[in-house]
């Protein structure tokens, strides 16, 4: 297993690996106001998405713990409609449609659930984009991260391919129909792509401080504390629903009491999801996730940690069942 994660992360990291992730969650909204719609409960501006372009976004209550946590892309169907297209976490479309529903009112917008219909992959490293190439036998354009754009890999194989670097490397998820998506993956692996399985996908998530809902997030966490919260929140857009904490944490506090960073660990393996965090004799802190990093050669933990104990290098401990591990304050992406 060492071995298979060893060759799968190296291939993340000089070449291209594969992931399955095709149990993310995957909504279709269509109908005129779809758009506004998602905009009015949305933390960013899904209004202003030209077609082709795509954001991160959550999903909050009214004072801005988060609900969901989404990818939103402005897609033309093959009728020629534009549509907003919405993935969240895996297991969770069917909470997504009833959250969204239960706000619909007189807006022209149809929800679907498109989850089983589509699967799709995350192709991830510095040879990612010659992969596509190779296997489209055309050269792909350059996409900034959340631009999309079709492709068809073969016969009645038209896929979608999404920027999006979620791994700390270059990455692209690319969304294709169920019926063609075993085709789809035998020809990336011919183009030179390697198969790479949760475990990996794991290890770099958490090495890039991507944080996941239900892992790093849940629904008593303030937006405004979650990492990549600044690209998903709008300050210029209009009223959305738990705008109001998130512009007085702004104007009014300055800062946030908590913020999602890194922490290396000195001694010890990784730590347990909820393992507290302290300095000094104070509680001051939350892990979340945790695993073996291969590129500082030692556990590393994804953390919430509270206000003026955030600095790099700071030493903390961090509270196990056999005693308290030495740690120390990272960055993001930790390094």
């Amino acid at each position: 297993m060492l071995a298979a994660l060893t060759s799968e992360y190296q291939a993340a990291i000089t070449g291209a690996a594969l992931f399955d992730t095709s149990l993310v969650a995957k909504l279709l909204l269509t109908g005129p106001d779809a758009p506004m719609f998602l905009g009015n409960l949305s933390t960013n501006d899904t209004k202003a998405l030209p077609l082709g372009g795509g954001c991160e976004a959550y999903f909050c209550d009214a004072r801005a713990k988060v609900k969901f946590q989404t990818w939103i892309y402005h897609i033309r169907l093959s009728d020629e409609r534009h549509a907003m297209w919405v993935e969240t976490t895996p297991g969770r479309n069917t909470e997504l449609v009833q959250y969204l529903d239960r706000y619909l009112i007189s807006e022209q917008v149809e929800i679907a659930d498109r989850t089983s219909d589509f699967a799709q992959f995350h192709l991830a490293g510095p040879n990612a984009a010659a992969v596509i190439g190779v296997a489209l036998g055309e050269a792909i354009s350059e996409l900034p991260e959340f631009a999309h754009m079709e492709r068809t890999f073969a016969r009645d194989a038209t896929c979608s391919l999404r920027r999006r670097d979620q791994l700390g490397v270059p990455g692209f998820d690319i969304v294709c129909r169920t019926d063609v998506a075993e085709g789809v993956r035998r020809m990336l692996i011919a183009a030179g792509a390697t198969p790479a399985g949760a475990e990996t996908f794991e290890t770099l998530r958490i090495e890039a401080g991507t944080p996941l809902f239900g892992k790093d997030i849940d629904d008593n966490r303030f937006v405004m504390e979650v990492g990549h919260s600044p690209r998903a929140v709008s300050y210029a857009k209009g009223c959305y629903l738990g705008q109001e904490p998130i512009v007085m944490a702004r104007d009014r506090a300055g800062h946030v009491n908590r913020a999602f960073l890194g922490l290396k660990v000195l001694d010890g393996g990784p730590l347990a999801s909820g393992s507290k965090v302290f300095r000094d004799g104070q509680e001051v802190g939350v892990v979340t996730s945790s695993c073996h990093s291969p590129r500082l050669g030692a556990p590393v933990a994804l953390a919430y940690l509270k206000w003026k104990h955030q600095e790099p290098g700071t030493r903390m401990e961090a509270e196990t069942p056999e005693g308290r591990q030495a740690v120390e304050v990272l960055g993001l992406p930790v390094k």
